[in-house]
């Protein structure tokens, strides 16, 4: 019988489930020798949202990590998880970008490509498959496994034989919100390995406490690649225990044949490391049977947590776990992961807090709507389609056939900027935040600046909005986004911790005498104080949740329908259009591209 293989998700997914992807390059590159010395089949150590957190939170170019870990790691196979046409972003790229980003992927160190798609629509996997094999690297085509009306063994099988036909070097099971059992797992990897010629691999989450129990059957049945996580970042929303499943097969048929006492000193390293981490940990039980309900992946829960708690709307997370199953019923059953995940949870969240559902709808949805993303898996809800996006056509074509080559344009439009393609790369991934990152670089302000140590006799308006603080040792990067109305004797500041989300209080008298209480205990001045008064009027024009604007519509003075269009803003990484909420004319706009705006303030004002 042949030994288990094993693929190790620690620098990668492991901390994209339990720390919302903050794990820091430079906590990595310690541990890679002993990490390179143990025989992984490989790790698992770039894509997912990997490339978002380190241009957004991090300040890291995620191209110089893979570069550094490739260099520290000779002897592993590298592994990356690559979303097909949407690539790492969150729309689908044309075809030469998908080609350019393979290629430099490949270049700069990445051997195995793990290519998915949300919807499991093959269509949308062609072109990166091609690409992973042209440049001469092993492409691991991947079934998206969940669980709905119209979801089934068989159909998965088939999908798994298209995938192979089309050159793959091997196939992974990606259940991504640990919704496996024990008994389909056994069915679905025997008749898998029955069904197919090359090997077979399980990727699942522990977020149901299955997941051990599940990888046993699978090897039982014939599939002898499993993906775990060290120790310290296992379990839970992660993956099954690396040392644990080690131990498990050890002395069996399937013994992996690594050495338990160097994986134990290793998972020792990362479990230190946590409590430098720890304010990035959800406060979800370890356990939680309801993704078998919710279906919520292990990546999407602690994104999920800290962009509600950004939201000031933790409080809500039993409605919109609730919701999400319903979203996700009208949209035709879509398997809850990259981009998808994001834009079910985004919508539920804000039917939930609008207190309508669908009273705001995320672009994203229409888009989805529109078939922009591929062929929904089951039927689409036609009341919510009409309501989203009208008697608009809807696409039954491979999406990314509608769209233009794209790299020339993206070339000349970031300029200078970019020194090298993986610099257009970054811009094109992400173009408002990968632009910030560029020029940030480029004039060298991606370290933020230090907390002014001296009282400062200036005005509070004029007080630093972007520094950082040190406190009991550790250093911390301190942003304050916005605040609520100056006359609130109770008045919240919503700053971020290292790009955690936080929201202070600060009580006064008049503002004579200021405490601040709630979350971290964090020295920070008032500041980056708002200038847009709060709503109070029809013609008032809000947003329903802390946002950036990404695009003005409208002009003062210009004439406008109930409906249409006034504002482009992002949230959870989704952008939403705000609409006008009556006929008449813009009299006064009180944002710009790229304001941060809270809720509750005027960003325009619609008059008779």
């Amino acid at each position: 019988m042949p030994k288990v293989h094993v693929t190790d998700t620690i620098l990668r997914d492991a901390h994209q489930c339990l720390i919302a992807t903050r794990l820091q390059t430079a906590d990595m590159l310690p541990i890679c020798p002993q990490l390179d010395a143990i025989g992984f089949w490989s790790l698992e150590v770039w894509g997912g949202a990997t490339f978002d957190t380190c241009i957004r939170f991090l300040r890291e170019d995620p191209w110089e990590r893979l570069r550094l870990l490739r260099k520290a790691l000779p002897n592993t196979r590298l592994q990356m998880l690559l979303r097909g046409q949407n690539l790492l972003g969150y729309r689908h790229y044309s075809d030469d970008v998908v080609r350019l980003f393979v290629e430099k992927s490949a270049a700069n160190g990445i051997d195995v490509f793990r290519i998915f798609d949300a919807l499991n629509d093959i269509r949308n996997l062609k072109t990166s498959i091609a690409a992973v094999k042209a440049f001469g690297k092993h492409a691991q085509g991947t079934v998206a496994y969940t669980t709905s009306p119209v979801h089934s063994i068989e159909k998965f099988v088939q999908m798994a034989i298209e995938l192979e036909a089309l050159g793959c070097d091997s196939i992974a099971i990606k259940d991504m919100a640990g919704l496996l059992t024990p008994s389909v797992t056994a069915t679905l990897t025997a008749e898998l390995i029955k069904r197919l010629k090359i090997p077979l691999h399980l990727h699942t989450h522990a977020t149901s406490g299955l997941a051990s129990i599940c990888h046993w059957e699978a090897v039982k049945n014939g599939c002898v690649h499993i993906d775990t996580a060290m120790s310290g970042f296992a379990e839970g929303a992660s993956h099954p225990c690396t040392e644990s499943m080690v131990a498990a097969f050890k002395n069996t048929p399937y013994d992996t044949g690594l050495d338990l006492a160097a994986l134990e000193e290793i998972g020792d390293y990362f479990f230190n490391l946590r409590k430098k981490y720890q304010r990035f940990f959800s406060t979800g039980p370890s356990i939680d049977t309801r993704v078998q309900l919710t279906q919520v992946p292990g990546g999407m829960i602690s994104n999920l947590h800290n962009q509600m708690r950004q939201q000031q709307v933790l409080d809500k997370m039993p409605q919109v776990q609730q919701e999400i199953p319903r979203v996700r019923a009208d949209l035709g059953y879509p398997p809850l992961v990259t981009p998808t995940s994001q834009i079910v949870g985004t919508q539920a969240l804000l039917n939930v807090i609008t207190g309508e559902r669908y009273k705001t709808i995320t672009n994203e949805v229409k888009f989805y709507l529109q078939g922009r993303y591929g062929k929904a898996p089951g039927e689409i809800n036609k009341d919510v389609q009409c309501k989203a996006i009208g008697q608009e056509d809807v696409i039954d074509c491979r999406p990314a056939d509608l769209l233009n080559n794209e790299v020339d344009k993206l070339r000349k439009d970031i300029g200078a900027l970019a020194h090298c393609d993986e610099d257009v790369l970054i811009y094109a991934m992400f173009p408002e935040i990968g632009k910030e990152f560029l020029q940030q670089r480029a004039n060298g302000t991606l370290q933020p600046e230090k907390l002014l140590t001296e009282t400062s006799s200036e005005p509070v308006e004029h007080a630093p909005h972007d520094f950082k603080v040190s406190l009991h040792g550790e250093i911390y990067r301190i942003v304050v986004t916005g605040s609520g109305d100056k006359t609130e004797t109770a008045r919240p500041f919503y700053v971020t911790v290292d790009g955690i989300p936080e929201e202070v209080i600060v009580e006064s008298d008049e503002w004579g005498s200021d405490r601040m209480e709630h979350h971290h205990v964090i020295p920070v001045t008032p500041a980056a104080t708002s200038k847009r008064p709060p709503a109070s009027l029809p013609g008032h024009i809000t947003c329903a949740m802390p946002a950036v604007i990404v695009q003005l519509l409208v002009e003062k003075g210009q004439a406008v329908k109930k409906g249409e269009p006034l504002v482009v803003v992002e949230a959870m990484k989704m952008e939403t259009e705000i609409q006008a909420s009556m006929d008449g004319v813009v009299k006064d706009i009180y944002i710009q591209k790229g304001d941060k705006v809270n809720p509750g303030e005027i960003l325009l004002e619609i008059g008779a």
